[in-house]
């Protein structure tokens, strides 16, 4: 009878690997698609966290920009009221200065190597001296 009793044993323990073995790979199997869904759900939220990430950056970026040109524009505004007090400033000195202006116009004269025409006392240039002969 111990003869019987082996086999019928070692039968029974195979048959119990195999259900054992059946039901770690069912097992397996379910928590491989559980983790998949699992996976492509962290991969969802991963990549609208980056898209979030990207647009608040743009959004700074944007912000910079704006910021920068607004003090930009600031700073021209005050190179032109520069500008404009130099040129106020200038003009004052020279206002009622004909003496020095025509110095100016002279030392310009000297500089220059083009014909230019002198106006006269009306007001008129001379076109065209007379001829020396």
């Amino acid at each position: 009878m111990e003869l019987n009793k082996k086999p019928n044993l070692s039968l029974k323990l195979i048959i119990f690997l195999i259900i054992a073995l059946m039901v770690v790979l069912f097992a397996f199997s379910a928590v491989g698609k559980v983790y998949n869904v699992w996976s492509k759900e962290m991969d969802g939220k991963a990549e609208l966290a980056e898209a979030e990430w990207t647009k608040k950056v743009s959004i700074e970026e944007a912000k910079a920009k704006k910021e920068s040109a607004v003090y930009e524009a600031e700073a021209e505004v005050e190179r032109a009221k520069g500008v404009a007090e130099s040129n106020r400033i200038i003009a004052d000195g020279l206002k009622d200065n004909e003496a020095y202006l025509r110095y100016l116009w002279i030392n310009n004269l000297k500089q220059s190597n083009q014909v230019i025409y002198v106006p006269t006392e009306a007001g008129l240039p001379i076109l065209e001296a007379g001829k020396r002969k």
